[in-house]
């Protein structure tokens, strides 16, 4: 069986996405109607991710600080600039990626800069996300190895 893509795991097929003047509180309602666990901030025009809102942004950036979600804008919460991955990267590198940095989304973006929705952790199967766990391992006895 061929390694699936993350394009080809994706369970959603477009882009849940606000712009960066919206509310903390927009934001949620919008991941909440989509039922998912991020949204990408895009600019006005629709063409620049300025970054990306994420269920543990909105619990650790916002609650865990008391601020108020209906006067605080995504864009001074977001995590700007987040790292993307192209449609054709491999799940299980895709979820090393995540393992090793230490998130669960990562936005796709095709090589002629078009974005094409979000891939999730929860998109993987066990068997990528042991495989990646695996690779994860190697790498950390790899780098103990050499000091």
């Amino acid at each position: 069986m061929s390694e699936r893509t993350v394009f080809q795991a994706m369970t959603r097929r477009h882009v849940i996405s606000i712009g960066p003047g919206a509310t903390v509180h927009e934001a949620a309602c919008v991941m909440t109607k989509a039922n998912c666990g991020s949204v990408l901030v895009i600019d006005p025009g629709g063409s620049h991710m300025q970054g990306i809102v994420t269920e543990r942004d909105l619990m650790t950036r916002v609650l865990a600080k008391a601020l108020d979600p209906s006067k605080t804008m995504v864009s001074a919460i977001m995590t700007p600039d987040p790292d993307c991955v192209t449609p054709e990267t491999k799940v299980a590198d895709a979820v090393l990626i995540m393992i090793e940095r230490g998130f669960r989304h990562l936005p796709i973006v095709a090589g002629n800069g078009k974005i094409l929705g979000v891939f999730s952790v929860r998109d993987a199967m066990p068997r990528e996300v042991n495989t990646a766990v695996g690779l994860s391992e190697f790498n950390e006895q790899v780098n103990d190895a050499l000091g």
